[in-house]
């Protein structure tokens, strides 16, 4: 097996990346070498097998229109069964230039009016601006945190479901940005709720691959016939191999009738194909990335293990939320007691790390922060050094 780099830094800034521009922006001294650890594309190299494959790909192909080729379906079929034990069949994908599009284009097909859709809160912000940019009313059911640890608040999400103006659950699978990967049991007790209450479970899968050692996804929709007639799953390579540029994903829809509704919302604002080197690279990362991926992941472990090591030993004060799925840690600054407007600022100007700050994923988060590992371990250590630096300057305690 080659090794692949995952210690040259790409510095992005001027090149359309908004992390790198607004980490200059908020705080101009930040040096040379720093990079941010907010938003959830990777600070890695692309696998070579995908950046190589679409030079090829470039030097031999026009860039005209294009769709889905045989090929293409082949791999996300394959890459499904191998990674996730789950049969489709391609005429059961709908491409899309996103997951985000995606769960709008749902959220418009499957609800109207003021019809409620269910979200477990704290959660990815742009869940809540589906619903409520497109009028529709958001029902929260609230995780339970507990001994540093999220649950579902099953009798909640019950009393919830059970209104018949409630249409939609839209779940967060694994949950971003709590890191939970829900079990087969949680995923099963979910989908007799939402099927016995008539509600749709709308499944937004992109974090799928990337899951910690001694956990285990499953999609929703493989646990049964009746729970894939029932649902709409978004996934994507985006995150696992670092493509969210390339603007594309696939929703997978076994109901026929289900199908048709969302291609219609589609067609409804026209933007029904996706880029063409998306589509490539999508295909060679599912038939040629899996070396890389396994690398990826076992960095993104190392560097979970090195914060929880790090901050229990030096800080204890601030508790880390384990991280089962994605490469985005949450941690709980609460104990410290820093009002969580004063907390970003000591991160962003004392600290320099820029983090995803938790009160943009809902009331929940304040006092939280999300942090990508998505990047060199060295990285992570000195952002490390840096927080408890900060925070013994700041006079704020944690450090033992």
């Amino acid at each position: 097996m080659k090794n692949y780099d995952f210690e040259t830094i790409i510095p992005r800034y001027g090149k359309g990346s908004g992390k790198w521009d607004e980490m200059r922006q908020v705080n101009p001294s930040v040096e040379d070498g720093i990079i941010p650890f907010s938003v959830a594309d990777m600070e890695l190299k692309n696998a070579p097998e995908i950046t190589e494959g679409l030079g090829r790909f470039l030097a031999e192909n026009i860039l005209g229109y294009a769709g889905a080729t045989p090929d293409y379906y082949s791999a996300v079929c394959s890459w499904m069964k191998r990674r996730h034990n789950w049969d489709i069949r391609p005429e059961w994908i709908v491409e899309n230039k996103g997951v985000v599009e995606g769960f709008f284009t749902s959220i418009n097909a499957f609800t109207g009016g003021d019809e409620g859709v269910i979200l477990m809160t704290p959660v990815y912000y742009p869940m809540t601006w589906g619903i409520v940019r497109n009028r529709r009313r958001m029902i929260e059911n609230k995780l339970i945190y507990r001994s540093g640890r999220y649950e579902i608040d099953f009798e909640d999400l019950e009393a919830k479901a059970r209104d018949p103006n409630t249409r939609m659950l839209l779940l967060c699978s694994p949950h971003n940005p709590v890191g939970r990967v829900w079990k087969a049991e949680e995923l099963t007790r979910i989908g007799r709720i939402c099927i016995d209450n008539n509600v749709l479970v709308v499944s937004d899968e992109i974090h799928f691959d990337l899951v910690m050692p001694g956990y285990r996804h499953t999609v929703f929709a493989s646990l049964s016939e009746e729970f894939a007639g029932h649902s709409v799953i978004h996934t994507a390579p985006s995150k696992t191999f670092n493509l969210a540029g390339l603007q594309t994903s696939n929703t997978i829809i076994p109901n026929p009738d289900l199908r048709e509704l969302y291609r219609r919302e589609m067609m409804r604002h026209l933007t029904p194909r996706c880029n063409i080197l998306g589509y490539e690279a999508c295909r060679l990362a599912y038939e040629y990335g899996e070396d890389w991926l396994e690398q990826a992941l076992a960095l993104i472990d190392t560097n979970r293990k090195l914060v929880k090591d790090f901050l229990s030993r030096e800080i204890p004060l601030i508790r880390v939320v384990d991280m089962e799925g994605t490469y985005l840690l949450w941690l709980d600054f609460n104990p410290l007691g820093i009002e969580y407007r004063e907390l970003e600022c000591i991160m962003r100007m004392e600290a320099r790390l820029f983090f995803d700050e938790g009160h943009i994923f809902g009331e929940a988060g304040r006092g939280f922060e999300r942090w990508n590992l998505a990047c060199p371990t060295r990285s992570v250590q000195e952002g490390l050094d840096r927080l408890k630096s900060a925070l013994n300057k700041s006079g704020t305690g944690g450090s033992v």
